[in-house]
């Protein structure tokens, strides 16, 4: 399934958006159930890791997101109070 991932070193940030409706998208729920995913990025696949993240790590990952596409500021407002996951892929060592 294409998505929009933004780089983060040599992970990606996945933004559980759902383009700013009230509830989580399906893929998010697929993430928590099956972390191991295999992704195609610029013409290379690998394997990932996925994990969601909170804090501060999730607050630098928002502010990258948004640098990525604005658009996400207007999403984080049309949902609230839902509060949009953000997840992050590492690659996977194994």
């Amino acid at each position: 399934m294409p998505l929009v991932a933004i780089p983060d070193g040599e992970g990606l940030i996945l933004i559980a958006s759902n383009w700013g409706r009230t509830h989580h998208p399906s893929r998010y729920y697929n993430l928590k159930a099956s972390p191991k995913v295999a992704v195609t990025f610029r013409n290379r696949t690998r394997d990932y890791i996925a994990r969601e993240v909170e804090g501060a790590e999730r607050d630098a990952c928002w502010n990258k997101a948004v640098e990525a596409y604005p658009g996400y500021a207007a999403y984080e407002e049309r949902c609230t109070p839902r509060k949009i996951p953000l997840i992050v892929l590492a690659p996977s060592v194994a």
